[in-house]
């Protein structure tokens, strides 16, 4: 239980200082979330917890696939200027493109 507190901990950090971030330097918080940071603390706790290389390089391999089809959660922000999108309906409209994204994950992983 220490160790699922201690890892929320970290996590809820790396989040909380980016969003504060954002509203001085929006430009680096972009791009440290940007950067691998949850891959790399996921990975690592992973490890660490379980003690499974060959578990944790799946879990790796996932998200590999996963970074770029989470693209998908943005193309909506990208047309809401063109389509008049508010920010609610880009944003529900980004989680449906992530359940479409998921498929098309689970898809690509079936053939790695």
């Amino acid at each position: 239980m220490t160790l699922f507190l201690f890892k929320g901990i970290v996590a809820g950090m790396v989040i909380s200082y980016c969003s504060w971030l954002s509203g001085k330097r929006p430009d680096l918080a972009g791009f440290l979330l940007a950067l691998p940071i949850a891959s790399l603390i996921a990975l690592a706790f992973s490890y660490s917890e379980h003690k499974n290389a060959q578990a944790t390089i799946v879990f790796a391999k996932s998200i590999f696939v996963a970074v770029p089809v989470s693209f998908l959660f943005f193309v909506p922000f990208l047309l809401a200027g063109k389509l008049h999108l508010s920010f609610w309906q880009s944003y529900s409209a980004g989680l449906g493109m992530l359940i479409i994204g998921f498929f098309i994950h689970k898809t690509i992983l079936t053939l790695i």
